[in-house]
């Protein structure tokens, strides 16, 4: 069985159970309270931590892989791979003074300045990499209102927006690093839970695929098949299906990007093409 790590609350751990659920891991209902879960199949087993924890969960061998983010990975300093980025949850580590603070850039900067920050190690490397002495206080939470009571001169702290940075009268003078969720694994799994590993993830990327496609199946006329290709070309060419009793026709079936499909539509259109029908796309194995 392989043990999945994922985020106990928030709209990380529902957006990543649904993904789970759509790539086919036969989930039971899961009540708000509950903290382990196993697949139908028994293939899986999910367990439910605060994100800051999954990489110590696989670290301890609690967890084979677990979705968290880039930030906390790195924070975390563990022995792990990453075998997989997505592009949701992301964000920026940065650093942010006072907007009254006449400095614009970190060189400006003293030395022996105080910093607050959830990410000391990061902090900590960051300072020291630009060769600057810094107190760092670790802070769980509302590092940004920690200027303002004068705890601190700097922060170091992630943001998607920068609005609650501003709201807090900070600006930004550097950004330490880009981040979005992660799939990361323990490095010693052994080769049944590889397969497992390598199966997951085709299954993720067949929903993620499929979420930016749409499939469409149209009446066009035998003669304009070269002339849809130009504009529809689907994964290498579009299907091509005969019509019953109409050999002047054939039906076409082909997966269109979402973006493209309204364009498709009005060429498809042009050339004669009639009952136009559009679907969603479930998942997508290349």
């Amino acid at each position: 069985m392989l043990k999945i790590a994922l985020p106990n609350k928030g709209r990380l751990s529902q957006k990543i159970y649904e993904l789970l659920d759509c790539a086919g891991l036969n989930l039971e209902n899961k009540d708000e309270r509950c903290l382990k879960l196993d697949t139908k199949d028994k293939k899986f087993q999910l367990i439910f931590v605060r994100a800051a924890d999954i990489p110590n969960f696989l670290d301890s061998k609690v967890a084979d892989i677990g979705f968290t983010g880039k930030d906390i990975f790195v924070e975390k300093e563990v022995e792990l791979d990453i075998v997989k980025e997505f592009s949701f949850g992301k964000c920026d580590m940065v650093v942010a003074v006072p907007e009254a603070l006449e400095v614009d850039d970190v060189s400006q900067l003293g030395d022996n300045i105080r910093v607050a920050t959830s990410f000391p190690n990061i902090a900590k490397n960051y300072f020291k990499k630009i060769g600057k002495n810094a107190q760092i206080s670790e802070i769980m939470g509302a590092v940004e209102i920690t200027p303002s009571l004068g705890f601190c001169d700097v922060i170091v702290d992630i943001t998607s927006t920068g609005t609650t940075l501003k709201s807090n009268r900070l600006k930004i003078i550097d950004k330490i690093l880009s981040s979005s969720t992660i799939l990361c694994a323990r490095r010693d799994l052994d080769s049944s839970k590889q397969l497992e590993l390598r199966s997951l993830i085709r299954a993720i990327d067949s929903v993620l695929d499929a979420k930016a496609k749409k499939y469409l199946m149209v009446h066009i006329p035998k003669d304009k098949i070269e002339a849809v290709k130009e504009f529809l070309p689907g994964l290498t060419s579009p299907t091509v299906i005969p019509l019953h009793n109409q050999s002047d026709k054939v039906v076409i079936h082909v997966t269109v990007d979402e973006d493209k499909v309204y364009d498709a539509i009005d060429n498809l259109k042009s050339i004669g093409g009639e009952g136009i029908l559009i679907l969603n796309v479930e998942q997508l194995v290349r």
